[in-house]
């Protein structure tokens, strides 16, 4: 009886996304015109676009065009970091990174909280928490 009960636990705890590394595997920003591929730099977590729903424009790979930086504005947007420096809070929280958005060439700070298996909140603010955005990234593999 005791075995059964284990393993009845076991398969719930699964289920819900306990146990599991979330940063195995692709994920789709909030709008799925990307995938992103999260990974371990040190104890820190870090995330990079490995495919984009339209990835040229006239032509040619998209590149950073909006970053205030000039010499960075013509890197490619494919292979791009943009989650840095996450650092592990407890199984389902991750925070005092940063996200770089290339729609505004904009870097913010950011926390990721694992919802379920398929589901991540990403927060980005400046500042403070309160006074920022969250965005739902589900699992593209």
């Amino acid at each position: 009886m005791k075995k059964v009960l284990f393993i009845a636990a076991l398969v719930m705890i699964t289920n819900l996304g306990f146990g599991q590394d979330f940063t195995k595997g692709l994920w789709y920003n909030a709008e799925k015109t990307s995938k992103l591929q999260f990974y371990k730099k040190g104890e820190k977590l870090c995330a990079k676009i490995v495919w984009l729903e339209e990835p040229n424009k006239n032509g040619k790979p998209k590149v950073d065009d909006l970053n205030p930086k000039a010499n960075l504005k013509s890197r490619p947007l494919m292979g791009l970091t943009l989650l840095e420096g996450l650092e592990k809070v407890d199984e389902k929280v991750w925070d005092d990174g940063t996200i770089y958005n290339p729609k505004d060439g904009k870097t913010y700070t950011c926390k990721i909280t694992l919802e379920n298996n398929n589901l991540i909140s990403l927060r980005g603010y400046m500042g403070i928490s309160l006074i920022g955005k969250t965005s739902a990234w589900t699992r593209a593999e």
